[in-house]
């Protein structure tokens, strides 16, 4: 069974997108923990980061550097954090959440509860930036 975001690759669930090219996918995470918190996915569905091949996982890399330049730009923080845990969803990914401070990354704090305005204003401030 394809995981939530191989659905959001193919079209069959809604996301506000950041970017993509031919390999890889990004878009706001719908539970952030800072505004422009952002995911980065390789459209090809692994569940483990690791497994992804060198290539790919260096593409994977360079393509969420791209999207990082692009929050920072759009987001006042400090930083552009990342963070890899991949057990809530089996499709390696990517967190990138702009921070003011180290806590700021932490996934035990509450998150965020923005509404789709607000969602669509940020992803749309950080693809003018990209």
């Amino acid at each position: 069974m394809a995981s939530i975001f191989s659905k959001i690759v193919a079209g069959e669930i809604p996301s506000y997108k950041i970017a993509e090219d031919e390999h890889y996918y990004a878009f706001l995470d719908i539970s952030p923990l800072a505004k422009g918190h952002t995911l980065v996915i390789p459209k090809r569905e692994v569940d483990y980061i690791f497994d992804l091949p060198d290539e790919d996982l260096a593409g994977l890399q360079v393509f969420a550097k791209k999207v990082a330049v692009a929050i920072k730009k759009a987001i006042p923080c400090e930083k552009v954090g990342q963070c890899v845990i991949g057990l809530e969803v089996r499709h390696a990914h990517i967190h990138l959440v702009p921070m003011q401070k180290e806590s700021d990354i932490y996934f035990n704090k509450p998150h965020l509860q923005l509404t789709p305005e607000e969602f669509t204003a940020v992803a749309e401030s950080i693809r003018a930036c990209f």
